[in-house]
């Protein structure tokens, strides 16, 4: 039975696939996207965020921990109350040392500390997703796995989709492809729809955009497109302004549409500020902190501009 880390399991969700569907998010992704919703997830270890703003420095995490990952601020007191009167309100933190218990998160009265993901079993998750096969059959949903990135654990994942394929629940992936294709190759006969992120089309500037070049994943969408895949074949664009949202790359992406036999779709998913807070919590920089989400009217000029550059393929 195949261990993997999940970040979280959301429920009754109606995007991602059709129906109501389990989104099971895991951890561990290869890129690093400018833009990311979902920072918590770029490790592949269960991580704990820290919210300054709630901590009131009263030592229980400090107290707790057994691996000295957390500590009084240097030259703090005991006060009355037994909280820790110290200038900048803040614990010291050693992520380093941290293994992700999750006691800290547990012992803090504030909810200062966020836990971050949960080692699971793939029979651990079947178990959650079998909760709500009720709904999976009477609206055509299933589950979908997303992260993260998927292929960053294969065999997790694999295991996951079998096993649904067996008890004949509906699956989706969504991915950017950034693997080796064996890690997709062989998952293809257990995915129903599959969900693929068309970053940018110029390497250089997916490069400086997600810290990868695109070669690998536009290869690994070409041999795709070649295999006996069966499943529905979408492509995500992600709209980010100033970034990708162009006529020039937004013309090489169409072109790379059009390109492809198995596609039945193009999505485009406009830039969002969602999972901001998270940065804050990891210690991390947002580094699209000046982007502003496109208006209505620019996201629909953008898909007009897609639809007419791929003829047969509806754009959304």
């Amino acid at each position: 039975m195949a261990k993997g880390t999940v970040l979280r399991i959301e429920k009754s969700s109606i995007h991602d696939g059709p129906g109501i569907r389990t989104i099971v998010f895991l951890k561990g992704c290869p890129m690093r996207c400018k833009w990311c919703s979902t920072p918590e997830s770029h490790l592949d270890s269960v991580q704990v965020g820290y919210d300054r703003r709630k901590c009131t420095c009263c030592g229980a995490c400090c107290e707790v921990c057994r691996h000295n990952a957390i500590e009084a601020p240097e030259n703090s007191v005991k006060a009355p109350g037994n909280a820790l009167e110290a200038s900048g309100n803040a614990v010291v933190r050693h992520t380093e040392r941290c293994t992700g218990c999750g006691v800290c998160a547990g012992a803090c009265p504030n909810n200062a500390l966020t836990i971050y993901g949960k080692d699971m079993a793939s029979e651990q998750v079947m178990d959650e997703v079998r909760k709500d096969e009720v709904f999976y059959y009477h609206s055509g949903g299933g589950i979908t796995l997303s992260g993260g990135e998927p292929l960053y654990q294969p065999e997790f994942s694999g295991e996951i989709l079998s096993q649904c394929k067996s008890e004949g629940i509906h699956t989706a992936v969504e991915t950017s492809l950034y693997s080796p294709y064996s890690a997709i190759s062989a998952m293809l006969g257990s995915i129903d729809y599959l969900y693929v992120d068309l970053k940018h089309a110029d390497p250089a500037e997916h490069i400086r955009l997600t810290g990868v070049d695109n070669r690998l994943i536009l290869e690994n969408l070409g041999r795709l497109d070649s295999s006996g895949f069966a499943g529905e074949l979408i492509i995500r664009i992600p709209l980010v302004p100033g970034e990708n949202d162009g006529d020039r790359n937004l013309g090489e992406a169409a072109r790379i549409c059009s390109g492809l036999r198995k596609l039945r779709g193009i999505e485009v998913l406009p830039y969002h500020r969602l999972g901001v807070g998270a940065y804050g919590r990891l210690g991390m920089a947002y580094e699209c902190g000046a982007i502003k989400a496109p208006g209505a009217d620019r996201v629909a000029d953008r898909i007009g501009y897609l639809s007419e550059r791929c003829p047969g393929i509806v754009v959304s």
